[in-house]
Formats: C-alpha cells, structure tokens, sequence
C-alpha cells in the first residue's frame, strides 16, 4: 500500500470510530509516546484534558494527529503510542489494517461483559484490594507500569474505594482483559469476587470442572427454562440501562458501548453465558410490556427532582404549556432535563415521534446545558447534540435535526432554519418537526427579539388550526412549550396594573396555560436558595478632581474650535448621545471639521466616564493610544524610499485636535500619577475587596462592571496592587464575544477557559460585564459587587443570584450623585412588584387569564404585521441602488446598495472587486 493510501486509510478509521477512539484513548500516556507533535499542540491536548477530562482531552489529541504536519511512518507512530501508552484497544480500532478490528458479535459479547462489571461495581469498588489486583495484573502483562503508579497514587491519596474505580476504568480499556482479570482476583484473595463475576456460586472446585466441561454444558445451560442466551441478552439492552448507576466508571461510554478482542469473548470460563444466566433470572421475568414500561419510566434512580421542582414540573409533565420561574441556582436547567426525558419516553412508549429543542440566548449556554445537564442524563438513551453559532458542522442544520433526539442550540440558528423552510429553494426545518421546545431565560421572549419571532410563528399556526378545526381538516402538529426564568420583570412598569399586563404579555408570547412558582414547599426553596446579605458603599464625589478639570478644559476648547454647543454636562451617558449624534449630522452634511471634532469629543468624554470609575492612568491611556493611532493614520512614508521623510496628511483640524492633545500630553500624564487624586469609587472597592476576601477561608467573587474597557482596567488595577495577591485574590475578566466595541472581545473558548478556572479554584475573582449576568453556571460565591452598573430588576435578580454561598455578600458600590442607588431602591420595589404581579397573574380565573392572553396574542400578531408592511413601503429595499455609501473621511462614493450582499441574513459583505476606501 502506498503511503499516502495508508495516510487516507488511518484518518478514514480514525472518522469511523472515533467515539469509540475517545473512550480507550489514555491521553497523558500516549501523548508522551509522540515526540512529532509540537509544544503548542501538546499544551492544547493537556488544556482540554484539565478542562474536559479525559473524552476531551482524548477528542484534542485525535484533532492533533489529524491537524499534523504528518511525516513518513507518522501513523505507525501513532500506533505504536497507543500500544506503549497501555492502550491496545484503542490500537485495534486505529490500524488501517482490517484484520485487527473485533467483529460486530465479538464487540457485543465484549459489551456483555462490560454490563456485567457494572452490575457488580459497587461490590468490587467496596472489597477489591486495589493495589494489589492492580500489581498482579501488571505481573500478568494487562497493566504497564504508568497503570500501577496511577493506581497507587490513587489510593494513597484519596483511598482504596478510589483506587479501585482507578483499577476498573483503565482495565477495561485493555486489549483481552476479562479472562486474564479474573485470573488475578483469583490470585489475589479475590475469589468470591471472581465466582460473582463468572456467575459461579460453587467455588473454585466448581469453576475449574466448569471450565473443563463447558463445551458440553454450554447447550444444556442454554436450553434450561427461565435463563437468557447471549442473544436474548442483546434484545434486552434497555432493561439493562436502568440497572446502571450515573456515577459509574463507564458513566462516558455507555452511549458508545465498548469493545474487546476475540480472546475477551470466547472465555474459557463461560463467564458470559453464566452473566446471562443470572440476568436471565433476574430480569426477564416480565412478560408484558406494561412492567416494560414501568421499567423505563421516568424517573431514572439518578434523575430526581426536589419536592419543589416536581411541584413546578407536574402540568409540564401533564403536556401543558408553561413558564417555570425559579431564583437562580434552584436547578429550572435540571427540572427542564427531567420533563425531557419524561416527554421522549411517553412518546417512545406510544409509538409517537419525539424531538426536543433546547434554545438558548448565549453561546457559551449551549456547551454548558450540554455537558453539564442534558448529555450526562440523557446520553443512555437518547442522541444529545449541542449547536451554536461557532460550530462548523460539515451537514446542515435539518439533517442534524433529523439525526437527533435532543438539540441545545442558539435561537437564532433555528429563526435562520425556519425561514429557509420558507423558501422554495432552500432546506429548513418546521415547528411541527419538534414535540417540545424549552425556551431558556424566556423573559425574552417579547418586542422583536428572536424568541418572539419563533413563537409568533408558533401562534399563527395556532390560530390557523382554529380554521382548519372549523373546516374538519387535518391540524399541524405543534410542539409543547416550556419557558424557564429567574425573574419576568416587569417591563419598566410604575403601577401594580402594568407589572400584571406585562406578566400576560410573555406568557401570552410563550401560549403558557400558566406561570409556575414555588408555593407548597417554599421553606424548602428557602433553604435551596441563600439569600446573600445586601450593602450599599456610597464614594464621596466631592473631592477635587484636577485630572478631570483638564479634561473638561480641552474639550470646551474644541466646542470653541467647531461651534458646536451642547446642553448637557461632560462625561456623562447624555453627552455621549449628543456627540455621536452630530457626528452622524455633520458625516450626512458633509461637513468634515464638526465631524471630526464630534469624534474627538466622544473620545475625551470616553476618558471621563473611565475617570470616573477607574484610574486616571487608565484614562490617560485611553486618549494617548488613540492620538498615536490618529498621528499614525495621517502620516504616509513611500513605499519605494525608507529614507524619504514621512509626508503628512493632515488638514487644519488635524493639526488643531492632535496638537492641542500634544501640548496638554505632559500635564495630563502628571496629574494621572498623583495617588493623592485618586478615584474615591476604588479607594471603596479596594476597602470591600479586601474585608470580604479576609473573612472567609475560600472566598469567591463576581466584579459587574459597565463596559468591556472597565473589566480589563480593573483587572489590571489589581494585577499592580501587591496588597490583593498578599490576601489570596487571582483575578481575571470575563467580557463578552460580540464585535461591538473598541477592545478586542473575548472568543468562546477563552470565555470557557476563564470559568472552568474559576470554577476549580484557579482563579477566585471575576471582573464581568452582563455576559455573566444570566445563565453561566459560575461556582457559588461569597461576594458580588455591583460597581457603579446599576440596569433592571432582572439583572438584579440575576447577579444577586451568583452569590449563593454561605454568609455571602451583595454589594453595591457607586458615588452618592450617580443616581445609581436610587436606580437600586427602584429595582427592589420593582421585584417586589413583579412577584405581586405574578400572583395576581396566578390567582386569576382561568376564563379571564386565557382572554387576556389570546388578546395579547392577537396584538402581538396585527403589531408585527403591521411593521412588516411598512417595511415593504421603504423605497430603499426595493430600489438598493439609491443607497450610496461615503468614506467618511474624504466623502467618496465607494460604493452602492446593490454592491452590498446579506450573508445567512446576518453578514453585509461589499461584492464589489474594486471596492476601497477612499484617501485619508
């Protein structure tokens, strides 16, 4: 064969049993065996393996091999690191070579005998001496010597029960184990363990005459009423699931069964045949498929729902429609997990067609509800797939559908499928082609957000039902709706009567029969939910702020260059809408010196808002990188002659703005290091950092904070101060991935890496903005700070939420002339208004609460109409090339409407093959 035919053919094998690859690959063993591989892909493996464990870690390496660059004999490598690396099975399923792949029979025999271990795990896990059994089986060639040291290390340090969960994961990823492993109990004292797992009852006596006639017995052992064969066995594999525990060594592979050679089968003990035996006897004496049923329903022994999560569960359970809201770190993701299990298996049951969506608002959910909840709970039984905006998935989103049982995606990926449906020439998916549909923080679910636009699509085919109801005509399928939240709010309601109507108008948007809170057992929510203690540190603002006056001197001189006069005051929210207001005026009008000048404005009340929250450095910075930039933007070298002096393109209000920057530079980069000016608000947050971090062993907290360049400055603010490392704090941001502003964002995997730290200890300290607010699963915490970010009761509700750990803490942290703690006090009376509100909504009669609902549904309905046909009365889509688009700096036409193509309804790309920007 020839070399690059092997290469084909190993990757090609690699593809096809890949899940099984992930499940006998040991990750740091075998990657010690590859010295091709580079010192970044290396520390990719090992990262993955911290973060994710070992089918991560697994998953990372086999990307690596198939990344390369592959020399000659790398496969052969590769092999021979897997053997070395004590994983043999694995080996088998890699070669290229045919002839060492276990057949389909053998593999299912082999999976008998891994069933068989399970059944019995928890009694070889309590009396199998680890160490030793792990000694014998090196002395017997199973183990190599990586396997014992683990094995030891284990079980020094955290015991022999450990030791020997240790002992079983890696012995049943070996090539021809299971013969060879009962010979070890044996040899060890073990025999009793070795009589359970063969099935005999007699002894060794007994053992050694069955091995010696087991070719004779086998027919007779068969054939005898009320024992299982082999055969039966397999047919029987769902009733085995329920008999398998969720905390189990094979908890990651039971989906994908395993496999072993043909020695593992063809034991010369007859251990598979006593396995069935025994099974026989113990669970096939159900003749019916009623005690089928009750067999496989819900719950699972390890799927279980508190008093009050079954409480808000049962009209879900009952295939109502309905909203659950429950305090953040209560389980909603659990209860959802919980109800979808019940759903497929009453659909399974009835021969009925089943398929869950699970949507979420934020990528970094989709990883989290997958890993965390749905996959570990479902995986036995179901197909889980999580999809978000950054897979790339080599088939589409209908065929993915069709594939799987269960789907965690990001909305947006199903508004796009649906309305390719639309289309005659596209492929997209129907709401009629999911049973249910779990909306996550479904407080979304409203105005024009891509919820609503998926759940307006559901009400229409509602409504159309009516009609088809009327005509006797066959209905369309809908799918049952469940929303989870923490907290509705209320909409920026000031009256009881408008919280109510805004309660109805998101259970209308979501068709919810009801909206479910905790009433019967709130004691036990109680103490489920640990009400943090709440502080508010108000900063003096009245303290003399030089930085600040200099700030507001130069930009008064500007408003004096180009004439333009606002009403509001510097550095504040207000100001920053006038200036990019008239930078849009003056960039529509032409007029090249109040535009830019607007731009520079923006940019010093930039400096103002960082002032006033963080460091003066920080905001000196912030100005002195953008004046660098602007000097560089407007200063051309020739390509032809490095010597030749660098021209200048600036005009005279160039000249003006980057000159009258240089000759205030020196006194801004004085004031910016005087301690004795600092910012009050920092002085109050290093007070509060610092008394919450010393009162607790193992303090953990959550920084929010307004803007993306706040969460970094802050960061570095504590890296430079010595007294937080000295008290145990390490610190990092977390921000969010969008390109909307002028730092550079955080990508998905970063976002993970930072809470997966956070998560085990590395890290005790975030500093976020909103996108940690709603959904993440962050450890509990002993302190959120709201720094100076005060937004809704929702967000409120939410990070309040984050501090769940015992004697925690939330506080707030703002100058008293913010309005920041008066927006707080409004935020409080607004929960309090919403909880009232929703139980009026709940106390409603039924007649009046689905009127008010249809109303609000049929509003919802005409409103969006409505918009649509103005949109069609704009000229402009109809006609793209009356759009002109300018360079904003020398007002050249660079190009037109019709040069602009819409990429999966989202991406503007210029198709144009000579389009540029015009000359600075």
């Amino acid at each position: 064969m020839e070399e690059g035919d092997r290469d084909e053919r190993f990757l090609y094998m690699i593809s096809c049993f890949r899940p099984r690859l992930k499940q006998f690959i040991q990750v740091q063993p075998v990657l010690d065996q590859l010295p091709s591989l580079s010192a970044e892909e290396r520390e990719k493996v090992r990262a993955a393996l911290l973060r994710g464990g070992a089918v991560a870690g697994a998953e990372e390496l086999l990307r690596a091999v198939e990344r390369g660059p592959r020399g000659c004999g790398w496969f052969h490598e590769f092999l021979q690191a897997l053997e070395q690396g004590g994983c043999s099975l694995a080996a088998c399923y890699a070669n290229p070579s045919l002839s060492q792949l276990p057949s389909p029979a053998e593999e299912a025999d082999h999976d008998l005998c891994v069933h068989l271990v399970q059944l019995l795990y928890s009694t070889l896990v309590d009396r199998m001496r680890a160490v030793q059994v792990a000694e014998k089986c090196l002395e017997m060639g199973i183990f190599k010597e990586e396997d014992l040291e683990r094995i030891q290390t284990v079980t020094d340090n955290r015991g022999n029960r450990e030791g020997a969960r240790e002992l079983l994961s890696r012995i049943m990823q070996k090539k021809d184990w299971f013969s060879p492993f009962l010979i070890a109990l044996r040899e060890t004292q073990h025999g009793d363990l070795a009589d359970d797992l063969s099935g005999n009852t007699g002894g060794t006596e007994n053992r050694q005459n069955e091995m010696k006639n087991s070719t004779n017995e086998e027919t007779e052992i068969t054939s005898q009423p009320g024992y299982a064969t082999v055969e039966d066995l397999k047919q029987q594999e769902n009733v085995n699931d329920s008999f398998i525990s969720e905390n189990s060594v094979l908890e990651t592979s039971m989906g994908e069964n395993s496999v072993d050679s043909e020695s593992d089968v063809s034991i010369g003990d007859g251990s598979v045949r006593n396995f069935s035996e025994n099974l026989g006897q113990s669970c096939t004496t159900s003749n019916s498929d009623e005690d089928e049923e009750e067999r496989r329903a819900s719950p699972e022994p390890d799927l279980t729902l508190r008093d009050y999560q079954m409480e808000v569960a049962k009209p879900a359970l009952n295939g109502e429609n309905i909203i659950i809201c429950l305090p953040t770190g209560t389980g909603k993701t659990r209860v959802a997990v919980y109800i979808t299990k019940d759903h497929l298996d009453k659909k399974k049951r009835s021969s009925e067609p089943g398929k869950v969506i699970v949507l979420v608002n934020k990528v970094p959910l989709v990883q989290q509800h997958l890993e965390s909840e749905f996959h570990p709970f479902l995986k036995r039984w179901y197909q889980v797939i999580g999809l978000s905006g950054d897979c790339q998935l080599k088939i589409s989103f209908p065929e993915v559908v069709r594939r799987n049982d269960v789907i965690i995606s990001t909305a947006q990926i199903l508004e796009n499928s649906l309305i390719n449906a639309d289309k005659e020439d596209e492929e997209g998916v129907h709401l009629s082609d999911f049973s249910l549909i779990i909306i996550d923080e479904c407080h979304h679910t409203q105005k024009e957000g891509v919820y609503n636009n998926i759940m307006r699509r559901y009400l229409k085919e509602k409504m159309k039902n009516r009609k088809l109801a009327k005509e006797n005509k066959p209905l369309i399928p809908q799918p049952q709706i469940l929303g989870l939240t923490a907290s509705p709010g209320v909409g920026g309601a000031r009256s009881y009567s408008k919280a109510e109507d805004h309660i109805l108008k998101i259970c209308a948007n979501l068709d919810a029969c009801r909206i479910m809170t905790v009433e019967e057992h709130e004691d036990q929510l109680k103490n489920q939910v640990k009400e943090p203690s709440k502080k508010t540190v108000v900063a003096n603002d009245k303290k003399r702020d030089p930085f600040r006056e200099k700030i507001t001197e130069i930009m008064t001189e500007i408003q004096n260059y180009c004439q333009l006069h606002p009403k509001s005051e510097f550095g504040t929210q207000t100001y920053e809408q006038w200036v990019i207001r008239e930078e849009r005026r003056a960039a529509k009008e032409e007029k090249r010196k109040e535009r830019v000048c607007a731009e520079h404005l923006k940019k010093y009340n930039d400096a103002l808002l960082i002032n006033d929250s963080i460091r003066m450095v920080d905001a000196y910075n912030h100005l002195n990188n953008f004046y660098k930039e602007e000097k560089s933007k407007k200063t051309v070298r020739s390509d032809d002659d490095d010597d030749e002096p660098a021209v200048s393109k600036q005009d005279e209000t160039d000249e003006f703005l980057i000159g009258l920057f240089h000759a205030k530079k020196k006194w801004l980069k004085k004031l910016a290091g005087k301690p004795e000016h600092e910012n009050e608000n920092l002085i109050q947050l290093r007070n509060t950092l610092m008394e919450e971090f010393t009162k607790t062993e193992e303090p953990r907290g959550i920084i929010f904070t307004k803007t993306r360049l706040s969460a970094f400055a802050l960061f570095q603010w504590i890296q430079d101060n010595p007294k937080f490392k000295e008290v145990g704090i390490k610190a990092h941001y977390l921000i969010g991935s969008g390109h909307n502003s002028e730092m550079k964002p955080m990508t998905q995997n970063e976002q993970r890496e930072v809470i997966d730290k956070f998560r085990c200890g590395n890290l005790n300290l975030l500093i976020a903005t909103t996108v940690a607010e709603e959904g993440l699963d962050i450890k509990e915490c002993n302190i959120v700070i709201r720094y100076g970010l005060v937004t809704n009761e929702i967000a409120m509700v939410q990070a309040r939420g984050r501090a769940r750990a015992d004697e925690s803490t939330y506080a707030l942290v703002a100058p008293s002339g913010s309005g920041a703690v008066e927006r707080e006090d409004v935020n409080i009376f607004r929960e309090k208004m919403m909880y009232k509100a929703i139980q009026r909504v709940q106390k409603m009669p039924q007649e009046e609460y689905l009127n008010k609902i249809q109303n609000f549904q049929l509003q919802s309905i005409v409103e969006k109409q409505m918009k649509a046909k103005k949109d069609q009365r704009k000229t402009y889509k109809k006609n793209p090339s009356l759009i002109t688009f300018l360079c904003k700096n020398c007002h050249k036409t660079i190009c037109s409407g019709e040069d602009i193509q819409v990429i999966e309804n989202m991406h503007h790309v210029s198709v144009k093959k000579d389009f540029q920007l015009g000359e600075i």
